[in-house]
């Protein structure tokens, strides 16, 4: 998957970085790992959060176009993780945006909307999203303030760089629960089909957000994928992370290197696959004298299908899926060898096939190159290692339960996404096989620009769905 130049370039000309404080206290780690094995299972997580939690209404205006309502209530891990959560963080503020009038009394739509990062208050969800939701479907809106975030914001945090990786995680569990407070709550107004959305880091969020409700509910996750963990050690966003700070305290501390790093049960078979690969096809190209930088369409296709096999490649659907996205149905867990047959690449052009085959070589070394941990330190490998176990252990969707109506999930990815790669983790697909994905051919910050009536449209036409399937009568 190509980076966009875009993402690469407006990340560099921000120089803040993230985790200046560094993983967060070994303790603290230990007892979200013991709560994400609660929060993951719906049957556990759904029982933590009572059907009449108190939240209380602070504003009810009627304005020109719509009904607004804004409330708080106490984060239910305040509850369950008492010292975990900032003191700014504890009280969850939202804002409900709903039409006038409904079409139906029975079918009244209203969408959760999670915060992406730097998305501080509401009307940036509100201008962009909210109100043209409004206008255009009749949709409803909840704007929840995330913690850390605007009004949750701790006062020695900078903007919205959070100071420890565990504040994530802390991030997450709160979401979590919130959005199971915010559905009852809806859900005891009459209010439903319920859904939720977000975009890049909300996305995400979302999608572990839908995990925990016990009905069908709408999915549209925008500019997230499988985990994160690709964000924080591959996608451009490793770059604003102070890793020296990461390296020196894993190394110190026994704790999070012995007993926190023990407590991590989540492995992405794909990465595994792809650590495999990496070490072979090193292997390989250590004994053969084909210069792999030349391209030739014939004598270099077959070469380079020669230098893999198919049990390398559980991790190689590498960069063609996203390079050539109609032939994304074509890669399979039983190998690259099988996606690279001459009959799959008559449909290009020559110089479509030249571009495809380019693109193969050169994500192969790359892979290839961070996967065996070419010129990394011991130090720096397992200080990446433990980042990338972290963060599939607290965000890898395989570790939460299923949500009870995949084809409701409608997932909007940019091709040339720079800011969350999705080589060598688990496909979308592969997990919640129903679910649909759009592609936007854009990175991460452009799509975020350029597509919003792409994002609007998915999540009306998933409402569109949920109500031919559950409200048609």
């Amino acid at each position: 998957m190509p980076l966009s130049r875009l993402d690469q370039i407006y990340r560099s000309v921000l120089l803040s970085k993230y985790f200046v404080e560094g993983w967060g206290k070994p303790e603290s780690l230990k007892r979200l790992c013991e709560f994400r094995k609660i929060v993951s299972n719906r049957e556990t997580c759904y029982k933590l959060v009572e059907p009449d939690y108190p939240v209380t209404i602070t504003k009810e205006e009627s304005w020109s176009d719509c009904q607004v309502l804004e409330g708080y209530f106490i984060s239910p891990l305040v509850q369950y993780l008492p010292g975990i959560v900032p003191p700014e963080s504890e009280k969850a503020h939202f804002q409900l945006i709903l039409p006038k009038t409904w079409n139906r009394p029975d079918f009244k739509p209203v969408c959760l909307h999670m915060a992406g990062t730097g998305d501080h208050y509401y009307w940036r969800r509100r201008t962009i999203l909210a109100k043209p939701l409004l206008k255009e479907a009749n949709i409803g809106s909840i704007i929840i303030e995330n913690p850390f975030y605007g009004l949750r914001k701790p006062k020695e945090q900078l903007r919205s760089i959070l100071r420890n990786v565990s504040d994530i995680f802390v991030m997450g569990g709160c979401l979590i629960l919130e959005s199971l407070v915010l559905f009852h709550w809806c859900q005891n107004m009459g209010l439903g089909p319920l859904g939720v959305t977000g975009l890049s880091m909300g996305g995400h969020m979302a999608s572990l957000a839908a995990t925990t409700w016990p009905k069908p509910i709408v999915l549209v996750p925008c500019l997230s994928w499988s985990t994160a963990s690709g964000v924080f050690t591959e996608g451009v966003l490793s770059n604003a992370i102070c890793w020296d700070l990461l390296e020196t305290q894993y190394q110190e501390n026994e704790s999070l290197r012995i007993e926190v790093q023990k407590m991590l049960s989540c492995i992405d078979p794909n990465f595994i696959a792809g650590q495999i690969f990496a070490k072979q096809y090193n292997e390989n190209l250590i004994h053969s004298d084909h210069p792999m930088s030349t391209v030739d369409p014939v004598s270099d296709f077959k070469v380079t299908t020669n230098l893999i096999k198919d049990s390398d490649l559980e991790a190689a659907s590498i960069g063609l899926s996203l390079s050539k996205p109609e032939l994304a149905s074509k890669v399979k867990p039983s190998g690259l060898s099988q996606y690279l047959k001459l009959q799959d690449m008559k449909i290009l052009n020559t110089d479509e096939y030249l571009k495809v085959l380019k693109s193969v070589t050169d994500k192969l070394a790359v892979l290839s190159d961070w996967k065996s941990g070419k010129g990394m330190s011991e130090e720096q490998k397992e200080a990446l290692q433990f980042m990338r176990g972290i963060m599939d252990e607290f965000t890898h969707l395989t570790q939460f339960s299923t949500p009870v109506d995949t084809s409701l999930i409608t997932a909007v990815c940019a091709i040339d996404d720079g800011y969350v790669p999705r080589d060598g983790v688990m496909d979308l697909k592969d997990i919640w096989p129903e679910a649909k994905i759009v592609y936007v051919n854009a990175g991460h910050v452009s799509a975020f620009v350029l597509h919003q009536k792409t994002f609007r449209q998915a999540i009306i036409d998933a409402y569109e769905k949920a109500r031919i399937k559950y409200h048609s009568s």
